[in-house]
């Protein structure tokens, strides 16, 4: 017969029930992190659901109870990304220093993730209300700045499309512009690259801010125009 103190102790060493966790095991943000991680391992053709819950140590079943799609996926990732861009200086200032401010904390923000560029520069931004919101402090910016209303997304689409070009040449290998064994082919360039410093990203930062200090400078002079002749 069992006794008084053995039926204690047995009652002691017994594990306790956990209870229910305050959150579910899978979250929107465990989901977009695990999705960066797959695009960057094997690019945006293995993102796939049964790759991602693969990801995530958990069923593709369970998967698809937190998310629909792989398009919703990549909707979340764009928005996580565009979330931290700055655009606090729209609305702040003269809409060329924010557009400047604005380009290098976007090239910034995609910098870390190039193969995200090729698709998110692609994608419908109709389920990402984040990135909703940056367009439109851009869009405001531009338009109280002085911009033609059917002139500011064709703004917008050409800083973007610089800026994420950059953002992929953050990365961009050493020898890129190695001319190799044959220099006699590119003279010029072959002594242009030597005198340029080491790459890296210095070399990059200084390309960019080059690239972008000119783009901006020609919209200033893109604006003008536009004022003399619409009056």
């Amino acid at each position: 017969m069992e006794s008084p103190d053995s039926r204690e102790a047995s009652t002691q060493a017994a594990p306790r029930r956990r209870g229910r966790p305050p959150s579910p095991v899978l979250s929107r943000g465990k989901i977009t992190t695990a999705a960066l991680a797959v695009v960057a391992r094997v690019g945006y053709e293995g993102l796939t659901m049964a790759a991602l819950a693969h990801e995530l140590r958990t069923a593709p079943s369970a998967l698809y109870n937190h998310v629909k799609s792989k398009d919703e996926v990549l909707n979340w990732v764009q928005d996580d990304v565009c979330e931290t861009i700055d655009t606090s200086g729209f609305g702040a200032g003269p809409w060329d220093l924010a557009l400047t401010r604005w380009a290098y904390s976007y090239r910034e923000a995609f910098a870390p993730h190039p193969p995200l560029i090729p698709i998110i520069a692609v994608f419908p931004v109709a389920g990402a209300p984040h990135t909703l919101a940056m367009y439109e402090r851009v869009a405001a910016g531009l338009r109280d700045g002085g911009w033609p209303e059917d002139m500011v997304v064709d703004v917008i689409v050409a800083v973007e499309s610089f800026v994420l070009g950059s953002a992929m040449d953050v990365s961009a290998p050493e020898g890129i512009f190695d001319v190799g064994d044959r220099p006699e082919l590119a003279p010029t360039f072959a002594a242009a690259v030597s005198a340029r410093p080491a790459r890296g990203a210095a070399s990059a930062d200084t390309a960019f801010g080059l690239g972008l200090s000119a783009l901006v400078a020609g919209l200033r002079g893109t604006l003008a125009a536009v004022r003399a002749t619409r009056g």
